[in-house]
């Protein structure tokens, strides 16, 4: 079920906010199964058999936590209850993520022709299995209590405004709101209003970026360009960015519905001034995950030279590779891997002194080109679009150009706009002095949307194959 659903909007959305509302106030454990209940029931709407998948996955790691918190009361050091939790909850993720992927790559080596079971991808495992994997590990250092309720440890992985493409939520940050968290008309408010922004980043910006950029790689080399290739690459970058972060904004502005306060995802990664700047602020969820989780008990950069930067290429491939089976996200992470090396240590100092004009557009450059690493899966595909970028056996431009660009120009105005805090300053302050207008421009969002959603096809979800 996906969140720019006309059933999630009118039916799914109403029923559990209307039955939660009527709950008591002190009624706060009716209130988490009821959210789990429905949970699952939004998990299970588009492949009913993984509900089992996530259920087991829920009670698996709640025993497993009880039993590591117990052996170390005893005294004990539960590295082999670590161990086996970890391997367990991987080799699920691996069986069912890269299996394909893993005996793929085993045939075209060796040619052994071994059968290749073909299965669904559970939606969002990535993200709940991270989860899980984090819940353990704060258990196991002692970061957090273990928690002997079964249903807020079901309710923290199956959650469903972050269930399926986060953000990436830390124990840590909400096992307090499952026993006490403010719900009120205010809070639903600006709930709802996150919501609405998001939707419309997703369905008006993200949707007709997305037909744009699919219809350019549809065409033929006869209709191709360099500025054609630089159009496509560019509406997928804003694509991407309004798909994901208006997705994060739905969640949480979902969460806060319910009273649940999740951190931010993004923070306007397209004005960062460098490559180290833009992963600040890019699913900032995802680059904590694997910087307290892996980056630093590998040694982060407390280290020597080279074991650091190991360590940022280790780190990299895992980050390429969690985003899909398919080695195009393996070099993207590795691209990302050898930038990041060489901002530390070779060219960082030199990019600080530049105008900032010029960071901007170094940083820019370096993201688009490594979209299209990460956009493309066929890798020959992959080259051929990199080799039109540069003017590889094409022209400059062409009509088809001028027709993309005319077509799209005001939407690419207000995107490149939205990109910024900007428009939300504005509109904040708008708001405040002017709360009808305000909510006017909201329902516009809101109504331009569901027409969207109404009459238009297009209305993907990227990051649900992660």
């Amino acid at each position: 079920m996906l969140f720019s659903s006309i059933f999630f909007i009118f039916v799914f959305l109403p029923i559990t906010a209307g039955v939660y509302y009527l709950m008591p106030e002190n009624r706060m454990k009716m209130r988490n199964i009821w959210l789990l209940i429905l949970s699952l029931i939004f998990y299970s709407w588009g492949e009913p058999v993984y509900v089992f998948l996530m259920i087991f996955s829920a009670a698996f790691n709640y025993f497993m936590a009880i039993l590591i918190d117990r052996e170390k009361d005893y005294s004990r050091k539960p590295k082999a209850a670590l161990t086996f939790t970890v391997v367990i909850n991987l080799l699920i993720l691996g069986f069912f993520k890269y299996w394909g992927f893993l005996v793929g790559t085993i045939n075209s080596i060796t040619g052994l022709g071994i059968r290749e079971v073909e299965l669904a991808l559970p939606i969002g495992i990535s993200f709940y299995t991270f989860q899980a994997l984090s819940y353990i590990f704060d258990v196991y250092h002692g970061k957090v209590k273990v928690q002997t309720d079964p249903i807020k440890v079901a309710l923290y992985l199956a959650f469903f405004p972050q269930l399926i493409a986060g953000p990436i939520v830390n124990y840590a940050d909400i096992q307090k709101q499952f026993d006490k968290r403010t719900v009120n008309a205010k809070k639903f408010g600006e709930g709802a209003e996150r919501f609405i922004l998001g939707l419309g980043k997703k369905v008006i910006l993200a949707n007709n970026f997305g037909a744009m950029f699919t219809e350019i790689c549809a065409l033929g080399d006869d209709r191709f360009s360099c500025l054609t290739a630089w159009v496509g690459i560019i509406g997928y970058t804003l694509q991407i960015y309004f798909d994901f972060s208006g997705y994060s904004d739905m969640a949480i502005g979902l969460a806060r519905m319910f009273g649940f306060e999740l951190k931010e995802n993004f923070n306007y990664p397209y004005i960062s001034k460098s490559i180290t700047d833009f992963w600040r602020r890019w699913h900032i969820s995802l680059g904590s995950w694997f910087r307290d989780y892996l980056y630093i008990p590998l040694g982060g950069n407390r280290c020597s030279r080279n074991r650091h930067i190991a360590n940022i290429f280790i780190v990299w491939a895992l980050t390429g590779l969690w985003h899909g089976a398919s080695w195009n996200f393996v070099a993207w992470g590795v691209y990302y891997g050898l930038i990041l090396i060489l901002e530390k240590y070779v060219i960082g100092d030199k990019i600080a002194k530049m105008p900032a004009a010029i960071q901007h557009v170094y940083t820019l450059l370096i993201v688009i080109i490594g979209w299209t690493f990460f956009s493309i899966t066929d890798t020959s595909e992959m080259f051929r679009y990199l080799g039109m970028m540069v003017g590889v056996g094409g022209d400059i431009a062409n009509t088809t150009t001028l027709y993309f660009i005319k077509s799209n120009a005001l939407l690419l105005i207000a995107s490149i706009a939205a990109c910024t805090p900007l428009p939300i300053e504005e509109f904040r302050k708008f708001e405040k002095e002017k709360p009808t207008i305000g909510l006017i421009a909201l329902m516009c969002i809101f109504i331009v949307s569901v027409a969207y959603l109404v009459f238009g096809s297009y209305n993907p979800f990227l990051y649900f194959r992660f």
